[in-house]
């Protein structure tokens, strides 16, 4: 199973996403840390894509092995979201597409502006940064948890409870 976080930062998408695959003893990618990853290296990249394409190929290989991944990542565009999906459909992988939003606009500037960088050398977005993010409209159905109310336990129990609803593969 492929389990694809995506939300405009400061929506509670790590919170709910690192607890989801805790529960189910996932892999855990995070696309912040691998691009942070890869700027520690090269701190001239112009990072674009390679932080996407390098996570996709590590989540194909351990859905190869039949392990479960919970990817957290913003997935802004129509191109990071169909590269999903085709990792899922090149490993037989059920994929679940979650988007994770903050409805009070007030509650999510202020989680952007007092949360703490948990990667060391990520510089967090600023509210205006995250207002600017190109985030495109989805093309299709998706699970859509609202953390402006309720509990991260909530929001991890609404996708546990998906998970759980889908048939199992074979």
């Amino acid at each position: 199973m492929l389990i694809v976080f995506a939300g405009l930062p400061g929506t509670g998408k790590t919170t709910v996403s690192r607890a989801v695959a805790g529960e189910l003893d996932a892999v855990y990618l995070r696309v912040d840390t691998i691009e942070q990853a890869i700027i520690g290296v090269c701190p001239t990249i112009d990072i674009g894509p390679a932080g996407y394409v390098v996570a996709n190929a590590i989540a194909e290989a351990n859905l190869k092995l039949g392990r479960c991944v919970v990817v957290d990542c913003v997935n802004p565009v129509f191109e990071s979201r169909l590269a999903w999906r085709e990792v899922a459909g090149r490993t037989s992988a059920r994929l679940i597409e979650i988007e994770i939003i903050c409805s009070d606009r007030l509650e999510h500037r202020r989680r952007v502006a007092t949360r703490e960088a948990d990667i060391p050398g990520h510089t967090l977005p600023s509210w205006e940064a995250v207002v600017a993010h190109r985030y495109e409209e989805w093309d299709r159905p998706r699970l859509i948890i609202d953390t402006a109310s309720g509990s991260p336990a909530s929001a991890v129990a609404a996708v546990l409870a998906e998970v759980s609803s889908l048939p199992h593969q074979l």
